[in-house]
Parts: C-alpha cells; structure tokens; sequence
C-alpha cells in the first residue's frame, strides 16, 4: 500500500515541539514579521512587553497559590501531642 503525498504536503517544516509562533500566546494578536515579539520563557510570543507582563503576573499568582497549597498540606500533616511536641506523619512528595 503506498502512502498518498498529500497527507505530507501540509506539514509544518518546524520541530512538532514547538509552538507556534504566529500569535501572542495570551490575546492571540496576529504576530506581524516587521513588529517586535517579546518572549517569555524561551519560546513564548507575546506582542507587547504589556501581555508579557501579564502573564508574567499570572503565572506568579499561580505559583503563589500553589506554593500556599503546598504549605497548607504540609502544616496540616503537622500536629501537636497532648505534651506540647510535635509530632510529623508521613506527607506523599509528588514529583
């Protein structure tokens, strides 16, 4: 069975691993070739320094939260004995 040529006509000439750097990741703006694209994190496109700062922003609050989660768990698996110790269980690490 031979395999039609067109099915690899369409396909992209760059590492499928990379995203697609065409739009700002965040407001999905149309990048233009003759504009500056300011990035984040090695190979995300924003186009202003403006949509990069927000989602630097986010990401920030995200760790935060995350951060507080984890910390929360942790103090939670930390309880204190009728003799004032305190006393530790095992928590689960996720890796």
């Amino acid at each position: 069975m031979a395999a039609c040529s067109f099915f690899f006509d369409a396909e992209p000439l760059v590492e499928p691993a990379m995203p697609a750097q065409d739009a700002c990741a965040l407001c999905s703006k149309q990048l233009a070739r003759d504009s500056d694209v300011f990035m984040y994190r090695g190979d995300t496109p924003f186009c202003t320094e403006d949509c990069r700062n927000h989602q630097m922003r986010l990401d920030a609050r995200h760790a935060a939260r995350a951060a507080a989660r984890r910390q929360k768990h942790f103090s939670s698996a930390t309880t204190v004995s009728g003799r004032g110790h305190r006393e530790s269980r095992e928590v689960p690490v996720a890796s």
